[in-house]
C-alpha cells in the first residue's frame, strides 16, 4: 500500500511539473507536455484550449483537430473541454526502444484560421519492466589449471526501462570459488564479468553451480536472474586468439539480405579438441540480433533482415571464440549503415479546402501541408512546388509545414474547378519525388449581372391581333451558377396614350416572351417603345435591361371613307351630293370632285376612283387617282336633265375595300331652269313626306316658292327689255338675251362644295342644295348683302328637297299642299328667309353681267 502511494505521488509531481512546463512554453509559440506510459486511453495530457489562449465555445466550431505523425494516433482532442487527451495507451519500450528520451510530437490543427500549433509531449518511463537476460541457462567451461584472478565474461541483462528504472546492478550467488566484477563500457553499460577467486580442483568438484541476479532502480525493485553452471576441465594450454581486437564495416542501407559483411577468425595452438574453436555472440542489442547470424564454426557474419538507416545506422555485436577446454577470446564487430535516398519525401495534408470562394482575397490559405523525407543529409533535403498555371503559390511555413494560397482573385466563370498538384523532390541522386493532387472547387457568388443577347429588340405585329399574341422572346444569360443565374423578366415602367404599359404588354418571368394584352390599332398606335429588365437571383440581385421597339403594321381594316359628296341621313336615299352643268359644257369640263381618305396607310391608304354606275353612261368621267368628276363629252338636248352618278372609291389592300359615293348633276342652261329643277324636286320632297306630317306651312312655303319664282321670271323680263334697248350695239347680244341670261357661261363655274356646290364664279356667291333640306344653304363672299348660314347638324330623320329624276325642260307647276313634320317646317322655314335673303344679291349680280 505504501509503495503504490509513493508510486501515484511520483506520478502526481510529474504531471504538476509537465502543467508548468507547458504553461512556459505555450509563450514561446509550443506546447509541451509530459506524460507517463501506460496510462489508460483518455487520460489528461494538457489544457491545449488554455494554454493557447483559445475560445472554447468556438473551437469545435474551427476545425479544431490534433495530428500526430505516423500512422497510430496517439492523443486527441476533447472537444467539450479544450484538454488533450490520450487515444492509445503508450508503450514507451515500444516507441523509444533506442532513444533515451521518448518525445512524441503532434500538431494541433486549427482549420477554421488554417493555423497549425507544435506540441511535444514527453513520455516518461514507469518501472514497467524487469531486468532480463537473453538465456537464463548459462554454462561455462573452465580449466582446473587457470589461476585465479581469471575473468570470464557474463552476457548482460536487458531492462527496457530508462533512468533508474533500467538496470543498476548484479549480484552473484553460489560458490566460494567465484566473484562477481561488474566493468563499466565505454557507453556507460554495466559489464557482468566471472572471476575465478579459488584455484579449482576438477577431482574435488567437477561442477559448480552459481546464480546471477540482476536488480533495477525502481520502487520497487525488479530483478531477473540466470543459472550459471560451471564445468571444471583438465589442462589447456592455449586460447583460442582473434586476428583483430575489433572488426568493423561499414554499408549501404540497400545491401542484399544474405549478404557476407565479414568473417571473424580465432586461432587455437592447441591439437585436437582443445584446439576447435567455436563462435558464438555474446552480446548484442535485440535489434541486431535479429539483423544479423554468426555461423559458429566459420565464423561468418551475414545479413538476414534488410538494413534501414532511418531505424538503425550503427550496429554493435561481441563476438566470443571458445576451444574444446573452455577457453577463449572475445572481439568486437561494429557495422555502421549509410543512408541512401530509398525514401521519397512524404506530403500530408493537414487541412485542405474543398470549396472556395471566387471573391476570396489574394493570399487566403487554401491547404495546410506537411512534407518529410526520412533520409538524411542531402536525400533528405526536400523542395516543393505546384503545377504551373493555376492562380495558386506555395508558401513555407513553420519547419516542415507548407501553405497552399491564392496568387490572385478566382473567377468562377473562366475556371469552376482546379486540380492543384503538389510536387515534393528531395535532393538525392537520382531525385526521388511525391505528388499530391488538392481538388477545389470555386463557389460562386454574385458578380455578374444578366446579359441580353441583343442589344436592342424589335418586332413587327399586326393590327387587329388577338389578346394576348406572343409578341417574340428576349432572352438574357448570367454566367454566374445556381440561384445566381436564374434570371427573372420584368417590364419597366411607361404608358401608351395615357394608360399604363402593363395594360398593352406583359412579360412572361420566366421566359421572356414578350405578349400583347389586348389587339393593336395602327390608326390609334403606330409603334410602342419599352424596357425590359432582366434580374438575377442573388443577393443582392444584379439587373440590366434592354430596349424594345414594337412596331405595329397596318392591315387594310378601313375602308374608304367619302368626305364630299357627304352622306345622306337615314332616309334611305343614298349619297345625294347635288351638282350643276351647263348644257354647253365642252368635253373634259370639271363637273365635280370626289373626295374621300383612307384611315389606313401605305398602299391600303392609295385610293383609286372609277364610275360604276351612271344614267347616261360615256357622259361623264371620273379621273382614276384624283376622283375628278368631268364631262367625257358635250351634253346632248336629249339628255336627262338629272344625272345620277355613282363613283366607287377602292384602296389597293389585299383585299380591297371600297366606298361609293352618289352624285346628281343638274344639267341646265340658266337660272329659271336650276330653279324649276329645284321646285320639281321640293315637289317630290312633298309628295314623299304627304304620309308623315300634313299642314298648311307646307303649302305657304309652296306658295312662297312659285311668288319667288314668279319675281324672278319678271325680273328677268325686264333685263331683257334693257336688253333691247342696247340692240343697235350688238344685235348677237340681244339674240342671247333672248334665249337666256345664263347662255354663254362655262361649265366650269359651276362647283359643289360642302353638299352640292353650285358656284356661279362670276357672281361670287354659293349655293349648296342636297335632298336634305336642313342641310341646304347659299353662301355669300364677304361683299355680298347677306352673311353665311352655317349648316345645322343632320336630323335623325331627314327629308329629301328634291326628286330622285326628273325630264330635262319640265315646267314648274303650282305644288299642292303637303303635310310635313314639325322638325321639317322650321327648316323650310329658315331656307325660305334665306331664298329672300339672297335674292337682291342675285338680281344685283345679274344686273352688272347684263350692263
Amino acid at each position: 500500500m505504501c509503495a503504490a502511494g509513493r508510486r501515484w505521488g511520483r506520478r502526481q509531481r510529474v504531471l504538476l511539473w509537465g502543467v508548468l512546463l507547458a504553461a512556459w512554453e505555450a509563450a514561446w509559440g509550443q506546447l509541451r507536455y509530459s506524460v507517463p506510459e501506460e496510462m489508460p486511453k483518455g487520460s489528461f495530457v494538457g489544457d491545449v484550449a488554455n494554454d493557447l489562449g483559445l475560445q472554447m465555445p468556438a473551437l469545435p466550431d474551427r476545425g479544431a483537430r490534433v495530428v500526430t505523425e505516423g500512422r497510430t494516433q496517439y492523443f486527441a482532442l476533447n472537444g467539450k473541454t479544450g484538454h488533450l487527451v490520450t487515444a492509445e495507451r503508450i508503450d514507451r519500450e515500444q516507441l523509444c526502444r533506442l532513444v533515451e528520451k521518448c518525445v512524441l510530437r503532434c500538431e494541433l490543427i486549427v482549420e477554421g484560421e488554417m493555423k497549425v500549433y507544435e506540441i511535444e509531449v514527453e513520455i516518461t518511463d514507469i518501472n514497467d519492466n524487469a531486468p532480463s537476460f537473453k538465456e537464463i541457462e548459462l554454462e561455462e567451461r573452465i580449466s582446473e589449471t587457470t589461476a585465479p584472478g581469471s575473468r570470464f565474461p557474463l552476457p548482460n541483462a536487458h531492462d527496457p526501462d530508462s533512468g533508474r528504472n533500467s538496470l543498476q546492478s548484479y549480484e552473484l550467488s553460489g560458490d566460494e570459488h567465484f566473484s562477481l566484477a561488474v566493468q563499466t563500457g565505454p557507453g556507460g553499460d554495466q559489464r557482468p564479468e566471472l572471476v575465478l577467486a579459488k584455484a579449482l580442483d576438477r577431482e574435488e568438484a567437477a561442477f559448480h553451480e552459481l546464480v546471477l541476479r540482476a536488480s533495477d532502480g525502481g520502487e520497487p525493485s525488479r530483478t531477473g536472474t540466470a543459472r550459471i553452471r560451471v564445468t571444471v576441465l583438465d589442462a589447456n594450454d592455449n586460447a583460442p586468439v582473434f586476428s583483430q581486437a575489433e572488426y568493423t564495416v561499414r554499408v549501404p542501407e540497400d545491401v542484399p539480405v544474405g549478404s557476407t559483411l565479414v568473417t571473424v577468425t580465432a586461432t587455437d595452438a592447441d591439437e585436437g579438441l582443445s584446439g576447435h574453436v567455436k563462435y558464438s555472440v555474446k552480446k548484442a542489442t535485440d535489434m541486431a540480433s535479429d539483423i544479423f547470424h554468426l555461423d559458429s564454426e566459420t565464423g561468418v557474419i551475414t545479413l538476414v533482415q534488410s538494413l534501414d538507416f532511418e531505424e538503425g545506422d550503427y550496429h554493435e555485436l561481441e563476438v566470443q571464440a571458445r576451444d574444446g577446454g573452455g577457453l577463449f577470446d572475445t572481439t568486437k564487430f561494429a557495422i555502421t549503415v549509410t543512408d541512401i535516398n530509398d525514401n521519397a519525401p512524404e506530403i500530408s495534408v493537414r487541412s485542405a479546402l474543398s470549396e472556395i470562394s471566387e471573391d476570396a482575397p489574394s493570399g487566403t490559405v487554401l491547404a495546410l501541408l506537411h512534407v518529410q523525407d526520412q533520409d538524411s543529409g542531402a536525400n533528405g533535403e526536400v523542395r516543393c512546388s505546384l503545377d504551373g498555371g493555376v492562380p495558386f503559390r506555395l508558401e513555407s511555413s513553420q519547419g516542415s509545414y507548407y501553405r497552399v494560397v491564392t496568387a490572385r482573385e478566382l473567377d468562377r466563370e473562366q475556371e469552376w474547378e482546379y486540380n492543384v498538384t503538389v510536387w515534393a523532390a528531395d535532393g538525392g541522386r537520382p531525385s526521388l519525388q511525391s505528388s499530391r493532387v488538392l481538388c477545389v472547387r470555386v463557389l460562386d457568388v454574385n458578380d455578374n449581372a444578366p446579359v441580353f443577347l441583343q442589344e436592342r429588340y424589335s418586332a413587327r405585329l399586326s393590327e387587329n391581333n388577338a389578346a394576348g399574341a406572343l409578341v417574340l422572346r428576349v432572352r438574357a444569360t448570367d454566367s454566374d451558377w445556381g440561384e445566381n443565374a436564374r434570371v427573372r423578366y420584368r417590364l419597366g415602367e411607361g404608358g401608351v396614350r395615357g394608360s399604363a404599359l402593363s395594360s398593352y404588354v406583359s412579360v412572361q418571368a420566366e421566359t421572356g416572351a414578350l405578349y400583347a394584352l389586348r389587339s393593336f390599332d395602327y390608326e390609334e398606335v403606330r409603334e410602342v417603345g419599352l424596357w425590359v429588365w432582366a434580374e438575377d437571383g442573388g443577393s443582392p440581385a444584379l439587373s440590366s435591361n434592354v430596349s424594345v421597339r414594337l412596331v405595329i403594321v397596318d392591315e387594310n381594316d378601313n375602308a374608304p371613307q367619302v368626305l364630299y359628296p357627304p352622306a345622306a341621313g337615314a332616309s334611305g336615299s343614298g349619297w345625294a351630293g347635288v351638282e350643276l352643268a351647263a348644257r354647253s359644257s365642252e368635253a373634259g369640263a370639271l363637273v365635280a370632285k370626289v373626295v374621300a381618305v383612307d384611315a389606313d396607310a401605305g398602299q391600303n391608304a392609295w385610293l383609286s376612283y372609277e364610275l360604276a354606275k351612271a344614267t347616261e353612261p360615256g357622259l361623264f368621267r371620273v379621273g382614276l387617282h384624283s376622283g375628278e368628276v368631268r364631262t367625257a363629252r358635250s351634253p346632248l338636248a336629249r339628255d336627262a336633265a338629272r344625272q345620277s352618278l355613282v363613283v366607287l372609291v377602292k384602296d389597293h389592300g389585299r383585299p380591297a375595300l371600297s366606298a361609293t359615293a352618289t352624285l346628281s348633276v343638274v344639267l341646265a342652261e340658266s337660272v329659271a331652269e336650276l330653279l324649276a329643277e329645284l321646285g320639281s324636286a321640293a315637289r317630290a320632297e312633298a309628295e314623299a313626306g304627304a304620309g308623315e306630317a300634313g299642314g298648311s306651312l307646307t303649302r305657304w312655303l309652296v306658295l312662297a316658292v312659285a311668288a319667288v319664282s314668279c319675281l324672278f321670271l319678271a325680273f328677268l323680263l325686264l333685263l331683257l327689255a334693257l336688253r333691247l334697248r342696247r340692240w343697235r350695239r350688238s344685235q348677237q347680244q340681244l339674240l342671247a338675251a333672248g334665249s337666256g341670261a345664263l347662255r354663254g357661261v362655262p361649265a366650269t363655274h359651276f362647283v359643289g362644295i360642302d353638299g352640292v356646290r353650285a358656284f356661279l364664279h362670276s357672281y361670287s356667291h354659293d349655293v349648296s342644295l342636297t335632298a336634305d333640306s336642313r342641310k341646304s344653304h347659299l353662301r355669300f363672299s364677304a361683299a355680298s348683302c347677306c352673311d353665311t348660314l352655317p349648316a345645322r347638324p343632320p336630323p335623325d330623320e331627314p327629308a329629301p328637297l328634291l326628286g330622285d329624276q326628273e325630264p330635262a325642260g319640265a315646267q314648274q307647276a303650282d305644288p299642292a299642299p303637303l303635310p310635313v313634320s314639325s322638325s321639317d317646317q322650321t327648316v323650310s322655314a329658315k331656307l325660305l328667309l334665306r331664298l329672300f335673303c339672297c335674292f337682291p344679291a342675285v338680281l344685283h349680280s345679274v344686273c352688272t353681267e347684263v350692263c
